[in-house]
C-alpha cells in the first residue's frame, strides 16, 4: 500500500525563514559547530525532501523549520550561520511510504538524527510515535498523520571544547589487564560520599575515590554497561519498571541522559579523566547490532523515517518485515556503507572525542554478517582492523547471536578478544562437581588454545568470565539452583534455565553455618580459579564482596536495590572476599606466568629440556588419557615451569615455578607435593579453605598436602635457603595487600 507522504497541518505553524540558510558540507554527517555557526548533514539515500526542525532550549517549542537545500551524494546539508552550540532541532524526512517496498517515510514524525551528540527531553509513548495508525485493520500499511514532535527527545548542538590537563592513556597491556563489568548508576546509587544529586550518573562515577577503590582491587580496566542514549521499551513503563541495563540504543554519539548530572557532554569526559588519572581505562558496552525501533510494528523515532531500506536488514523478498538476528525485532545493516560509516564513526567518536580506551560489542555477530551469513573478513570486522585509532584500542566480542550459525566463538579475526562462554560454563559445571568435566576445564584454565590458537592470536584473545551481568552473580550461582525473576512480572519465564547453578542444600539464605561456609569456599574457588587461568579475566561489580540479585539472573529491568551496590555494608565474609580478591589479583600481577601472551601446549621441547605445563594427578604422577576421562575423577594439579619459553625467543625463562591444585572432589583429597627443578620446596601461598591466612607455609617435595574438599591450592616453588626474586615479588605483593587495606575513604 503507498501513501503520499503530505504532513498533517501542525496546530502552530511554526515559521519557515527565520533562520537563513546557505549550502553547507556533506561532510562531517551531524550537526557540527565550527566557531562561526553549525553545519547539517543526514544520510537518507531514497528521501526526497528534508526539514530541519528548530526548537527552543527546552524541546517543548518548534520555532522554525528549514529545508536543507542541498543534496549531494545521498546527503543532505545545509549550513545556519546563526545556529551556535545548544540549539535544540529534530528532523522531518519526507518520501514514499511504502512498507511493501520498504520505505517508511512519514513527515509527521520528528526524527532523531543518528548522530546527535547530546537528546533533550524523554520519550513519552503514545500512538503518535507510530508511522502507522495503530488500531488500523491494515496495521503498519496503513499511514497516520498525527505529530509526534512533542513525545520524542530532541537533539542538541554542543560544543566539543574540554580541557584535558595532563591526561593522558593508560595503554594497558592486554597481557595485564583485568577487567571490571559495572553500571554507571547501580556502582554509586547508594554511595553516600557522593552528594544526592549526583549518585547514579556520570560525575557520581566521576568521583576520585570511585577510581581509587578500583584501583586498590588491582582493577585496569573498567567495562560500563551501555552509555549511549537509549529508551525504555513501554510494555516496562507499564509494568512500573525501567530498562535499566541499557540494550535498546537509539543515538549511537549521544550519552544516555539520564546519567548527566549537569545538562553538559563534558561530564562523561571529566569522569574518564579520573579513571585515565588513576591509570584504570574505560571500556563501553556498545550495542550496534539493533535499535530501539522493533519491528514493523514499532515505532518511528530516527533511523526508519530516515532511511528504513538503507539502515536495517529487510527480508529479501517480503521487505516490509525485518531480518530479525538479534531477537528485538530489527537488524542494522552493516552491508550499506553509510550505515557502516556511521557505526565507524561512533566508534572514533568515543574513541578520540571522548577518550574512552576500547569497546565491548553487544552480539557482535550481527557485526560480521554480510548478506551470505557471518564472515570474519567482513565490512565492519575489516575496518575496524585498517582503520588506524579502532585498530590500536581493546575489541572485544560478544560472538554469539540468534541468527543462523549465530554461535561464532573463537572464530573473530586476529586484534579482537572474545567472550568465552565456554569458560564460564565449564568452570561452573567442574566447580559444581559435574562429572566428566576435568579435561576441558584444564582446556579452559589453559587460555582455551583450542578456540584461539590460530593467526597469531595470543590466550588474551579469550576473555575469561565466571558471571557478568546476564546470569546469575556469583552470590547467588553458588545459592540458588533454580531462577528467580517475578519481578520482571514475566511469571519467571524470563532468563535461562541452564546455569550450572547449585544451592549447597538450601534455596538462597540459609543460617546453616556448614552450608554458609562451602558457599564461602566456593565463590573463592571461582575467582581464584578465574585470577589464575590464562587468558584476560572478568570480574562482575559485586562480586568482589558477595552481593545478591535474591535469585535473579536476569535483571534487565530492575533499578532498584536489587541490583545498585552497596560497598560499604557488605559484612564480615563481603570483607574477607574482597580483601582476598585483592591479593589474588597482585599475585597474577606479580608472577608473569599467570598472564604470559603464549599457549600452553604441555609438549616437551627437547632444546630447553622443558615443558611449559605438566599435569598431575594426586600422586604427582603426569595424567594419563584415562584418568583425564574418568567420570569421577575431579582432582588435579597444574604444574606450570617457569623455565619454559617465555617468547617467540628460543630461550629459557626465569619466571617462578608454579603448581596450581584444583579439588571439587567433595571430601578431602590427599596431594603429593611434586619434586621440580631449580628449588627444593614449595611455599603454599594460596589456600581456599584458608582464605585469612598470609603467612605463607613451607612444604618439603614430597609432602602429602590435605587439600580439603572442594578448595584449591596454589604453591610457588623455592629452595631452602634463600628467596629468589620471584618468591621475594609474590610475597611482597601480599604483604602489601595486608598493610594496606581496603578501607573507606572519608573524602
Amino acid at each position: 500500500m503507498k501513501h503520499d507522504s503530505l504532513p498533517s497541518a501542525p496546530s502552530v505553524v511554526p515559521r519557515t525563514a527565520s533562520f537563513p540558510i546557505q549550502e553547507g558540507r556533506p561532510f562531517p554527517l551531524g550537526a557540527t559547530w565550527d566557531g562561526l555557526g553549525v553545519n547539517f548533514a543526514l544520510f537518507s539515500a531514497h528521501a526526497t525532501k528534508v526539514e530541519l526542525c528548530l526548537f527552543d532550549e527546552t524541546g517543548q517549542t518548534e520555532l522554525s523549520r528549514v529545508e536543507l537545500p542541498e543534496y549531494t551524494d545521498e546527503v543532505w546539508h545545509g549550513y545556519l550561520p546563526e545556529a551556535r552550540p545548544g540549539t535544540v532541532y529534530g528532523y522531518r524526512v519526507h518520501g514514499p511510504y511504502e512498507p511493501e517496498a520498504g520505505h517508511r517515510f512519514n513527515p509527521n514524525k520528528l526524527l532523531i538524527d543518528p548522530y546527535a551528540k547530546q537528546l533533550v527531553g524523554g520519550l513519552v509513548w503514545g500512538p503518535e510515535l507510530f508511522g502507522y495508525t495503530l488500531d488500523h485493520p491494515d496495521k503498519d500499511l496503513s499511514f497516520d498523520e498525527r505529530d509526534s514532535a512533542h513525545m520524542v527527545p530532541k537533539c542538541r548542538v554542543i560544543d566539543p571544547a574540554f580541557t584535558w590537563g595532563t591526561e593522558r592513556r593508560p595503554m594497558v597491556p592486554w597481557d595485564r589487564t583485568i577487567t571490571y563489568e559495572m553500571h554507571v548508576k547501580g556502582f554509586t546509587a547508594l554511595d553516600d560520599r557522593v552528594p544526592e544529586a549526583q549518585r547514579g550518573t556520570f560525575a557520581g562515577l566521576g568521583h576520585a575515590h570511585v577510581a581509587r577503590y578500583l584501583r586498590d582491587l588491582g582493577v585496569t580496566s573498567a567495562e560500563l554497561l551501555p552509555v549511549h542514549a537509549f529508551l525504555d521499551d513501554s510494555y516496562l513503563e507499564e509494568k512500573g519498571l525501567r530498562n535499566y541495563w541499557g540494550y535498546n540504543s537509539i543515538a549511537f554519539f549521544a550519552p544516555e541522559a539520564r546519567y548527566l548530572h549537569g545538562n553538559t557532554v563534558n561530564e562523561f569526559k571529566e569522569m574518564v579523566n579520573q579513571f585515565h588519572h588513576a591509570d584504570i581505562e574505560v571500556i563501553l558496552d556498545v550495542v550496534y547490532n539493533h535499535t530501539a525501533e522493533g519491528n514493523e510494528l514499532g515505532p518511528t523515532l530516527s533511523f526508519k523515517g530516515i532511511d528504513n531500506a538503507s539502515y536495517y536488514r529487510l527480508m529479501p523478498d517480503e521487505p516490509r518485515y525485518y531480518i530479525n538476528d538479534t531477537g528485538t525485532g530489527n537488524t542494522v545493516n552493516l552491508s550499506n556503507s553509510r550505515v557502516l560509516q556511521m557505526v565507524g564513526d561512533s566508534l572514533r567518536y568515543w574513541a578520540t572525542e571522548m577518550r574512552v580506551d576500547g569497546f565491548r560489542f553487544d552480539l557482535a555477530t550481527i557485526l560480521g554478517r554480510e548478506p551470505h551469513g557471518f564472515d570474519e573478513n567482513g565490512g565492519f570486522l575489516h575496518a575496524c582492523r585498517q582503520d588506524p585509532v579502532l585498530s590500536r584500542v581493546k575489541l572485544i566480542a560478544e560472538p554469539w547471536d540468534i541468527g543462523p550459525g549465530g554461535y561464532q566463538v573463537g572464530h573473530f579475526p586476529p586484534g579482537w578478544a572474545e567472550w568465552n562462554d565456554k569458560y564460564r560454563d565449564t568452570v561452573r559445571a567442574f566447580w559444581k562437581g559435574e562429572e566428566g568435566t576435568m579435561g576441558e576445564f584444564a582446556a579452559r584454565v589453559a587460555g582455551s588454545a583450542d578456540l584461539f590458537d590460530k593467526r597469531g592470536r595470543k590466550p588474551w584473545a579469550s576473555v575469561n568470565f565466571i558471571t557478568a551481568h546476564d546470569g546469575f552473580n556469583l552470590n547467588d550461582l553458588v545459592s540458588y539452583d533454580e531462577k528467580h525473576n517475578e519481578a520482571n512480572g514475566e511469571e519467571n519465564r524470563d532468563g535461562h534455565s541452564n546455569n550450572h547453578s547449585w544451592n549447597h542444600g538450601v534455596e538462597g539464605p540459609t543460617d546453616d553455618p556448614e552450608i554458609a561456609e562451602l558457599r564461602e569456599r566456593q565463590k573463592r574457588n571461582l575467582l581464584a580459579t578465574l585470577l589464575l587461568s590464562h587468558g584476560t579475566p572478568m570480574i562482575l561489580a559485586g562480586d568482589e564482596f558477595g552481593h545478591t540479585q535474591n535469585g535473579m539472573n536476569n535483571a534487565y529491568a530492575q533499578d532498584n536495590e536489587i541490583t545498585w551496590l552497596d560497598r560499604d555494608e557488605v559484612g564480615p565474609e563481603g570483607s574477607s572476599l574482597r580483601e582476598f580478591v585483592r591479593r589474588l589479583i597482585a599475585l597474577r600481577q606479580a608472577y608473569p606466568l599467570l598472564h604470559r601472551s603464549r599457549f600452553l601446549s604441555g609438549a616437551y621441547n627437547a632444546g630447553l629440556d622443558v615443558k611449559d605445563v605438566t599435569w598431575l594427578d594426586p600422586n604427582s604422577n603426569e595424567m594419563t588419557d584415562a584418568q583425564w576421562t574418568d567420570p569421577t575423577a575431579h582432582c588435579f594439579g597444574m604444574l606450570l615451569d617457569g623455565r619454559a619459553q617465555p617468547t617467540g625467543i628460543r630461550r629459557r625463562g626465569d619466571d617462578a615455578t608454579l603448581l596450581v591444585v584444583f579439588n571439587a572432589h567433595h571430601d578431602v583429597v590427599e596431594f603429593t607435593l611434586p619434586e621440580a627443578p631449580g628449588g627444593s620446596r614449595w611455599m603454599g601461598l594460596i589456600d581456599t579453605n584458608d582464605p585469612d591466612r598470609l603467612e605463607p607455609l613451607a612444604f618439603p617435595f614430597g609432602h602429602d598436602y590435605a587439600v580439603t574438599g572442594r578448595s584449591l591450592l596454589l604453591f610457588v616453588l623455592t629452595e631452602e635457603k634463600a628467596l629468589p626474586r620471584h618468591l621475594r615479588d609474590g610475597l611482597s605483593a601480599m604483604l602489601a595487600i595486608a598493610d594496606r587495606p581496603l578501607q573507606r575513604d572519608p573524602s
